[in-house]
């Protein structure tokens, strides 16, 4: 309802079958006619007004079920609306959002994390010709995570007669066959496994989780490393350069299966074994000879070989 303004000009009638639905004349004192808009009915009166322009290029469809996500945080909201607007091939890890963004790499690590809880975001590991585990990053502009939040209520079962003979499908086995893990992959065996051999190994296997956090093995899968690295040390590799070749290059994550990364490294990058060595004699120890006290090298003490051969006589 209008309020009437005693100090504003007297409005002007209107001419029957007018428009009246765009502006309103009002005549000012002087004669002027002021035909400003006025907001209609359906206009908001608070809060934001859009003025969109149609895009033609550059530009992306979002859906709004990622912008105004109710679970999500807003950082994690725009953080995926950047993702859906790069192109095939763009790097999406920590390290090159944090040089694109002022946000730090614990906030930018959350919000990924946040969008690949809600089904925006997948990490896929492959391993590459060379043997590397890659993290492949997809983006997915309409997540299938929100169809498993409302499951459908089962259907009802009939129930079942009487007279009929119970069927076994419906009842479980009592012994249920365990699922066994999947076997490592071999790995070298030393041609000499001394005791002493094999408990450095197994040091040296235990010390990975200091440089590497996400190489935490467990005791089987120590124990079944422990050879490969036992023929690492028996081809003169020390425990440093066996750390190195374990450790280097790791996913940002960390490996899915820690163990059988280790095994395939052990057996690839096997070094070659050492060079062949020939015994060297002991020499025999220094005597002096009773007679002259010249120094010579004999078993036990004695006379040098001048004074046991008599001399020649002219």
């Amino acid at each position: 309802m209008d309020t009437q303004n005693p100090s504003a000009p007297p409005r002007a009638q209107y001419a029957p079958g007018g428009n009246q639905s765009h502006a309103r004349a009002t005549r000012h004192p002087r004669g002027r006619t002021d035909t400003r808009r006025r907001p209609t009915a359906s206009a908001p009166t608070s809060g934001i007004t859009h003025e969109n322009t149609r895009h033609t290029t550059r530009f992306t469809v979002v859906g709004n079920h990622l912008t105004q996500h109710q679970e999500l945080s807003l950082l994690a909201i725009g953080l995926g609306c950047h993702i859906q607007s790069l192109s095939a091939g763009a790097h999406v890890d920590i390290k090159s959002l944090t040089k694109r963004f002022p946000e730090g790499a614990t906030r930018i690590a959350g919000a990924l994390r946040e969008l690949e809880t809600h089904g925006y975001l997948r990490r896929d590991r492959e391993r590459t010709a060379s043997g590397r585990i890659v993290t492949r990053t997809i983006s997915c502009n309409q997540p299938q995570g929100t169809a498993r939040r409302t499951p459908t209520p089962p259907r009802r079962q009939p129930a079942p007669i009487a007279a009929a003979p119970p069927r076994t499908s419906e009842t479980p086995p009592a012994h249920a066959p365990r699922k066994h893990p999947r076997p490592l992959p071999a790995v070298p065996h030393p041609t000499h496994p001394t005791p002493a051999l094999l408990e450095q190994a197994t040091a040296t296997l235990t010390e990975l989780c200091r440089e590497a956090p996400h190489l935490l093995l467990t005791a089987r899968d120590t124990a079944h490393l422990t050879p490969g690295v036992a023929a690492w040390l028996e081809r003169e590799a020390s425990p440093a350069s066996v750390r190195h070749a374990l450790t280097h290059a790791l996913p940002p994550d960390g490996p899915r299966h820690p163990a059988a990364l280790l095994s395939h490294r052990l057996t690839a990058l096997l070094p070659p074994p050492p060079r062949f060595h020939p015994p060297q004699r002991n020499p025999h120890p220094l005597q002096n000879c009773e007679t002259c006290d010249r120094a010579y090298r004999a078993p036990e003490p004695g006379r040098c070989r001048d004074c046991r051969i008599p001399p020649r006589t002219a």
